[in-house]
């Protein structure tokens, strides 16, 4: 009997040294990354900066400008990404998920993305060959993630795990790899190590990928989105988002605001048609 009481005491007093996690299950967090496509390249006009506060962002980089602090929720709000990038897809992702969820159902994003970057930039046990060599004007934007994009990525969505569940990965990625057959495995190789990092299940964390500008709108590195569409090959539970018609902007390379809204929407429709089926 002693030593029952003992054992019940042992415990009671473990379970006070553990921390304790309210996780909302209706909480639907999800990572977005890539390059400069993700970051958000137009300027965001006063209709975007009207946001509903159960659509909320994970700042990772401290931003004195903004008032946010790296690790801690915000209403969505563009930027989404570092402190002056721009209107991106995860803008109107995040909108479209709230107004066709129950209203119960709080979405959070966190976004990592560097523009200019290969996919290399993303592998975590080769990024720093990358960064060695990184051009001067990437050197500023590296900084802020302390030179190690994914793991910064991997340190926010703990955090996130520890308010939500983590529902999917959305990436835009793949101007800087134009032509690079190996690109899909490369992806696989930072989605696998993602879901292992942060013990996800590849059955209820799809991964979406949205295409790049495309060849009859100028699209400068429009050939991508041949080997983009050879993803869901790769990985069974890719989901490739089709840019065609989303407007440009005037260096054909990124999308301009009504571009970006309407990508976004559509990464929003396919995982809301995802999450139907779960």
């Amino acid at each position: 009997m002693n030593f029952l009481r003992i054992a019940l005491l042992s415990l009671f007093a473990l379970s006070l040294t553990k921390p304790v996690f309210a996780q909302d299950p209706k909480f639907y967090i999800f990572l977005t990354f890539g390059q400069s496509n993700m970051e958000g390249s137009a300027k965001f006009e006063p209709q975007d900066t009207i946001v509903d506060e159960r659509f909320r962002v994970l700042e990772a980089v401290n931003c004195d400008n903004l008032g946010r602090k790296k690790g801690e929720w915000y209403t969505a709000a563009p930027p989404l990404a570092r402190c002056k990038t721009g209107l991106g897809p995860t803008d109107y992702f995040g909108r479209t998920l709230v107004e066709n969820l129950p209203k119960d159902v709080k979405i959070g994003v966190i976004n990592v993305a560097v523009g200019g970057c290969k996919i290399e930039l993303f592998d975590k046990d080769n990024y720093q060959s990358y960064t060695a060599t990184a051009p001067s004007w990437m050197l500023g934007m590296l900084k802020e993630y302390d030179g190690n994009p994914y793991g910064r990525l991997v340190e926010m969505a703990k955090i996130a795990q520890k308010s939500g569940v983590i529902k999917g990965i959305l990436m835009h990625q793949g101007e800087s790899n134009t032509n690079d057959a190996t690109w899909p495995q490369k992806v696989k190789g930072v989605y696998s190590n993602l879901l292992a990092d942060l013990n996800l299940n590849a059955a209820s964390v799809p991964l979406l990928a949205g295409e790049v500008v495309h060849a009859d709108q100028g699209g400068v590195c429009a050939s991508m989105n041949k080997i983009i569409a050879e993803l869901p090959q790769t990985i069974p539970t890719a989901h490739v988002i089709s840019s065609a018609g989303c407007a440009d902007g005037a260096d054909n390379l990124h999308f301009s605001a009504e571009g970006y809204r309407e990508l976004g929407r559509r990464y929003g429709k396919k995982m809301l048609s995802l999450l139907n089926k779960r």
